[in-house]
């Protein structure tokens, strides 16, 4: 066995290469760019070495730095984790050509699967069912929208060296397809260097199903069952599952067996994913087609590992070795159901717009045998643009899936992030919804869910102001302590805060402010606790921060006879100061309205022409001097491997861009200079 390796990536896949590299005694060697030079990774590996600037194309892709780095430790293989150079065939025949031992497949399986439309190719000669399209190399614009009409739509246009939802457009209609096309082509070209693309029928309604496969030197491939990674947003997957709801023995033993014949046609070694869909008759007729195969490990194999029993990055590590597969097919077996649920910095109720900014508060769920947490990030961590802003995988398993659903909303309703917006509460009422509940799965899940997933905002109930308003008086109690205890005189009562006076009961006013809305707690001390008044309904409430047991760091409230478990974390920002009520399973975030503190709030963006994010001008669609209408769009920007289309608020002119393409812009620029247009009093004579 390896005595050291090389991991060339980044983040939890990185920190997960690391955990089962040390429980198996290896050695590891970890890379990083400039701006992860405190990151987990870093910190967890025995060595590592810088190799470059922040940005991926001057490090994490530089083949030339990752092998030096590997050669001047020692390394005797290179593990490359998924994304960057993970399905680059040049970096797996650098490795070879180095005498360094690439964990992963042969270069020329890369190949054969790197190219979507020669992928197809090689799995018809294999007889693997594929989806009706066009998957040649004629790329002409004119003649891929002939095909597309011909098809019929909706379409998909696919990069044909995509992957991870990159690249890829849904198209309905004929007219739109140009637009489509150019979109994709750009985003391509950016994130795979080539502007190739397929053309497939969009099945509606439809199911993505995985199947992991391994193969190993000694001819032995086997699959480890499948996965559902239906729900997906952006063609981008957010909840995954094993074993597939619904799947019965007969059409997983199908769906297995083309999975291995499409690793054994490409003379596959190692971890690789073989990805199909299927429609919606899929339980009835078992009818599923090829889309493509992954050749690498893939972000959801924690729940293949859950219901399995099996350590896919070990079996990585002993076939890259030369070791045969550790168990045969028939003796592999399923058991239970697991869940994994991606836990992302974005705002879901904002299109899923990715958020950046510092981890103030980081609180993830007990990990036990049922619950795993695998991540990169640590409180007080970094969440930047150059990166994907995946904050965690969280995986639960049970004995079943009703089950599994139960423990992963527990899990979900014990995470705590501040700093950063995050999708917990989407997830929450995602694994809540109906729809995936009964297993009525389709990639179109969400957006048909919408009403139940984005509810209108409603005011945070009367609740979670009396648990702010006890957090606040805890706090300062504690305080007043601490400054006591320092002081010349710690018994002195002048350093109390307890409210006491003389021949009267003491009252004040605890404000907070959310949305327009001002919510007073009018608190009046009393001998055990605090008399509560909120909208002329009263509380007596008492509070206690725990140190001890699984609840350790949170507050215990109680309000009449009512006891609850919460956590209130204070931040302040820009001298706004935020208090983040994290109650029952959901996370209230209100301001504190204090006039001693001079908040200084300041406005909205308005007009829609700020850069959300930080990013990269990528394309211009108007002129300056340009009269547009409403909604028409302006600019591209594409920050962290997405593109966000910037649109005419009103009708109006286009006065001048402030950025060319190619420009980097920070969050909150103005990107362009609109006068939009006012209409003229109309004269009556």
């Amino acid at each position: 066995m390896f005595t050291k390796i090389l991991i060339a990536n980044r983040g939890e896949i990185a920190c997960r290469v690391i955990r089962t590299a040390r429980r198996m005694g290896i050695r590891t060697v970890a890379v990083y760019s400039e701006a992860d030079v405190n990151a987990r990774h870093v910190r967890l590996a025995d060595e590592a070495v810088c190799i470059g600037p922040a940005a991926v194309n001057e490090s994490y892709l530089v083949i030339e730095r990752i092998l030096d780095a590997a050669k001047r430790t020692g390394a005797q293989a290179v593990h490359p984790g998924y994304g960057f150079l993970s399905e680059n065939d040049r970096f797996a025949d650098a490795c070879a050509e180095s005498g360094i031992v690439f964990i992963g497949p042969p270069a020329e399986a890369i190949r054969a699967m790197g190219s979507k439309s020669a992928a197809k190719k090689i799995m018809g000669a294999a007889k693997v069912p594929l989806t009706p399209g066009y998957h040649g190399d004629v790329q002409d614009a004119d003649f891929l929208l002939a095909q597309a009409d011909v098809i019929g739509y909706p379409v998909l246009i696919k990069a044909a060296a995509g992957g991870g939802g990159k690249g890829m457009r849904m198209v309905e209609r004929s007219e739109d397809f140009p637009g489509a096309l150019a979109s994709c082509r750009r985003e391509a070209l950016s994130f795979f260097g080539s502007e190739h693309v397929l053309i497939e029928k969009y099945l509606t309604r439809s199911r993505h199903i995985e199947i992991q496969v391994f193969a190993d030197t000694h001819g032995n491939c086997v699959y480890l069952f499948e996965r559902d990674c239906s729900v997906q947003r952006r063609h981008q997957k957010v909840l995954e599952e094993a074993p597939a709801p619904g799947m019965t023995t007969a059409h997983r033993a199908a769906m297995g067996k083309a999975a291995v014949d499409a690793a054994r046609a490409v003379g596959y070694v190692g971890a690789g994913t073989v990805e199909f869909i299927a429609g919606e008759t899929f339980a009835q007729d078992g009818a599923f087609y090829f889309m493509e195969m992954n050749t690498r490990l893939q972000v959801e194999h924690p729940v293949t590992e859950m219901i399995t029993g099996q350590d896919l990055v070990e079996w990585q590590l002993r076939v890259a070795n030369g070791e045969p597969l550790p168990l045969r097919q028939d003796q592999l077996e399923i058991r239970g159901h697991a869940l994994e649920a991606r836990i992302y910095a974005e705002d879901a109720t904002r299109g899923f717009l990715p958020s950046t900014g510092r981890l103030i508060h980081l609180a993830p769920p007990a990990v036990s045998l049922n619950v795993r947490v695998d991540t990169g990030i640590e409180q007080g961590d970094e969440i930047t643009s150059f990166y994907d802003p995946m904050i965690a995988k969280l995986i639960v398993w049970d004995v079943d899936r009703n089950a599994a659903l139960a423990r992963m909303q527990q899990a979900l309703a014990d995470y705590r992030i501040v700093g950063v917006t995050a999708n917990i509460d989407f997830l929450s009422r995602l694994v809540a919804c109906p729809a995936f509940a009964n297993a009525d799965l389709d990639t179109g899940l969400i957006e048909r869910s919408r009403d139940f997933l984005f509810p209108a905002s409603v005011e945070p109930p009367r609740v979670v102001f009396y648990v702010a308003a006890v957090a606040e008086l805890l706090r300062e109690q504690s305080t007043a302590l601490a400054t006591a205890r320092q002081s010349g005189d710690p018994w002195s009562p002048w350093s109390s805060h307890d409210g006491w006076r003389l021949n009267i009961q003491s009252r004040r006013t605890v404000t907070y402010r959310s949305g327009e809305t001002l919510h007073e707690v009018v608190v009046a001390y009393e001998a055990d606790g605090w008399r509560l008044t909120l909208a002329g309904e009263s509380v007596l409430a008492r509070g206690r921060m725990l140190d001890s047991g699984q609840f350790a760091g949170q507050l215990a409230v109680e309000l009449d006879d009512r006891r609850l478990i919460a956590s209130v974390i204070a931040v302040t920002e820009k001298q706004i100061q935020k208090r983040h009520v994290f109650l029952n399973g959901a996370t209230w975030v209100v301001l504190r309205d204090d006039p001693l503190h001079l908040v200084e709030a300041g406005g909205t963006q308005g007009g829609g022409l700020t850069a959300p994010m930080p990013g990269k001008v990528v394309a211009l669609l108007a002129a300056p001097g340009q009269t547009v209408e409403k909604g028409k769009p302006l600019l591209i920007l594409e920050a962290m491997k997405m593109e966000h289309t910037v649109i005419a608020p009103k009708h109006g002119t286009v006065k001048a861009f402030c950025y060319a393409v190619g420009d980097q812009v920070v969050e909150g620029a103005e990107l362009v200079e609109f006068e939009a247009e006012t209409k003229q009093p109309v004269t009556v004579d």
